[in-house]
């Protein structure tokens, strides 16, 4: 259960196996199913979610009733909704399981615990925050000057597995077009 978590953190910091069993002790085991809503638009993040199998989505659903996806995560990464995570203040976005997932949630408090007992944890939330940002400006900046077929070939080559694991309708809402621009788009690859 623990195994793929203890092998992420090994990867990219040294961890002795007492430190590796610690860490692990403050993750709980939670299988949920498609379309769960794992957070609620006016609730404070109190958890982050490591992916051992699935799909998270992080998205905004404007007055006209229009779905935005911000943000996905697949297997072997974390994800949170961010800055309400930080400043515990409402998310102002959902966080749904877009396919049957398994994931190890571990709470605020237990993570920023590890984080200051462990100096090789927080040089890893350091690493997941910056590719966060990294990611998220190439994508706005990218974005902003980019064509349609453009954004599709920058999903493929930053994010290879992603359409063929999410729908036509949330990819394009990530991308910024329309699902049948999208289908057109794909069709020209």
């Amino acid at each position: 259960m623990f195994e793929q978590l203890e092998k992420y953190l090994s990867e990219r910091a040294i961890f002795s196996t007492s430190e590796l069993e610690r860490i692990s002790s403050k993750f709980d085991f939670e299988k949920v199913s498609r379309n769960s809503i794992l957070l609620g638009f006016e609730d404070v993040s109190q958890h982050y979610y490591f992916i051992n199998s699935g799909c998270l989505r992080l998205f905004t659903i404007n007055n006209d009733g229009i779905e935005t996806s911000r943000y996905f995560a697949f297997e072997n990464m974390f994800c949170t909704a961010l800055p309400s995570f930080i400043d515990q203040k409402p998310a102002c976005e959902y966080m749904e399981a877009i396919e049957k997932s398994e994931l190890l949630k571990i709470s605020r408090v237990d993570f920023y615990k590890l984080v200051n007992e462990f100096s090789q944890f927080d040089k890893i939330y350091r690493e997941i925050l910056e590719l966060g940002f990294i990611t998220a400006q190439q994508r706005i900046y990218g974005f902003q000057g980019f064509n349609a077929l453009e954004k599709v070939k920058w999903v493929i080559k930053n994010q290879p597995t992603f359409l063929l694991r999410v729908s036509n309708k949330m990819a394009a809402s990530y991308l910024g077009i329309s699902p049948a621009t999208l289908s057109r788009t794909k069709a020209k690859l």
